[in-house]
């Protein structure tokens, strides 16, 4: 599984690049705080959601820590998607959040 640092979406967010971001936590934890633009789909609901996601894009998953992100961009890859695991997840974000 392919992963990218905090740093390194930072830097990609910076240079304006067209990035497609999925927030797998729960509701209310992405009311708190989430990186804009980002889309949230519960980890629970990913199975049922998928078919809102394109196989012809690259899609950064996020979570709280890194953990369900990484089960959400196993599961999406044996569906034959092309995913990235933030790691640290938004723990380690240091990053602008709305």
């Amino acid at each position: 599984m392919k992963e990218i640092s905090t740093k390194e979406l930072q830097k990609l967010l910076d240079e304006n690049k067209d990035i497609n971001m999925v927030d797998v936590r729960e509701v209310d934890e992405v009311a708190e705080a989430k990186i804009p633009d980002s889309v949230n789909i519960p980890l629970g609901l990913l199975e049922f959601r998928m078919h809102e996601l394109d196989k012809s894009k690259e899609y950064i998953m996020i979570c709280r820590s890194g953990g369900r992100s990484g089960r959400a961009a196993q599961y999406l890859e044996s569906k034959g998607f092309n995913v990235i695991n933030m790691v640290g997840g938004m723990l380690a974000w240091e990053g602008e959040t709305e």
